[in-house]
């Protein structure tokens, strides 16, 4: 059966309630599709008058009335605030896969006054509240998507052309008070979630909510042998000397047990200086090589700079402390020494296979932002090989 491309569109409400982590991982697990893309939008006018017109449709299983509903919602919540003119944030989703518009369709679900359970997303996440003349007091989606596979092309075609302008690291969205002081940073969620449809990408964006934080720009990203070394870069020289004691005392251990001999202290000393660095520069490669499935000893020059093997999922935080409250939430580099509620300690495995990566200081967050690029469209380039150039 043929790919098809489908998205989901988390509103500027669910985004604000923080819901976004568990939108995340009902779409991956439930689906079973891959995540190819993602972006944020401020959405201008002009993009969200051209999407509301495309949204009543024959096609869709939703009457008339929710349509309308949808419609509606779409200006007034999408659009710009129209007394202060500032953007809202809205977060794009893309899949990939076999059926995928059914699939994120019937994930998400359809809205109904009747609807039990949490079945779906709208279920848990979505509101439509009556009166007594069964006039709407209360409407939310939470979450929008085609019902339709023509449909999904007409909209992500519309969504593509306006992802340079609209998209990116949004700006001006947010409304802090007058002393306070905001950060941005970097978070890395790592390969090691992206092995088989887990909904472990969207429980680390749920354990980073409880920072208060706010998501200004996503990317799904590979990252090239080149860009991992350089984002990596700092820590060689660490491991390189760090290790020597570690590498001293497990080559002692092997040669005693080897040759049946004890080793002096003074030669262990000079194993650890000997070997060390040629530790060191072996777990570089391994890091580098997890990141982006090729290491940089058995790469070829020409691939150096191409995409990597391996997904993961960039974020930018923004809000007051950002980069000390993300940290905090994340835990230690080792996951045995991280607390209780962390998520190393939830999720990671060792100190290489720790589930996230974040920036430690207003410096490394800007140097990391730049290497990763999270701004870079590769929305637009996901939907423009599907469908052609827009």
């Amino acid at each position: 059966m043929a790919q098809q491309l489908a998205y989901a569109i988390i509103t500027p409400y669910t985004l604000h309630k923080s819901r976004t982590g568990g939108i995340l991982a009902r779409l991956i697990t439930r689906t079973g599709l891959e995540l190819v893309a993602a972006r944020m939008f401020a959405p201008s006018l002009d993009l969200v008058q051209q999407y509301s017109d495309l949204i009543i449709s024959a096609a869709d299983p939703q009457d008339r009335r929710v349509q309308e509903l949808i419609r509606d919602y779409i200006l007034r919540n999408l659009a710009p605030d129209p007394k202060t003119k500032r953007p809202r944030r809205v977060m794009m989703l893309l899949f990939r896969g076999e059926e995928a518009v059914r699939k994120v369709r019937s994930v998400i679900g359809n809205i109904a006054t009747d609807r039990r359970g949490g079945e779906t997303i709208r279920d848990t996440y979505g509101d439509l509240v009556l009166d007594e003349h069964e006039q709407v007091r209360y409407f939310e989606p939470a979450v929008l998507a085609s019902p339709m596979l023509e449909e999904a092309g007409l909209k992500l075609k519309l969504w593509a052309r306006y992802s340079d302008s609209d998209g990116g690291i949004v700006n001006g969205t947010l409304v802090y008070g007058p002393d306070e002081t905001t950060q941005r940073t970097l978070v890395l969620i790592k390969p090691d979630n992206f092995r088989f449809a887990t909904g472990r990408p969207g429980n680390v964006i749920d354990f980073l909510s409880r920072t208060g934080l706010y998501i200004v720009g996503i990317k799904v990203h590979r990252m090239s042998v080149a860009e991992a070394s350089e984002f990596y870069g700092p820590v060689r020289e660490v491991l390189r000397t760090k290790l020597k004691d570690v590498v001293a005392a497990r080559a002692k251990a092997a040669l005693e047990k080897e040759f049946g001999f004890k080793v002096p202290a003074a030669e262990e000393k000079q194993l650890g200086e000997i070997l060390g660095p040629t530790f060191g520069d072996n777990q570089f490669e391994n890091i580098v090589k997890f990141m982006s499935g090729r290491s940089p000893a058995e790469c070829a020059p020409a691939l150096l700079t191409q995409p990597g093997t391996e997904k993961c999922i960039a974020l930018i935080y923004e809000g007051v402390e950002a980069i000390g409250k993300i940290r905090d939430v994340l835990g230690p580099t080792d996951p045995s020494k991280a607390p209780p509620g962390s998520i190393r300690r939830e999720f990671g495995s060792n100190i290489m296979v720790n589930a996230a990566h974040a920036s430690d200081s207003v410096q490394n967050a800007e140097r990391e932002m730049k290497i990763v690029n999270v701004g870079q469209n590769n929305f637009r380039a996901v939907v423009e090989e599907f469908y052609g150039k827009i």
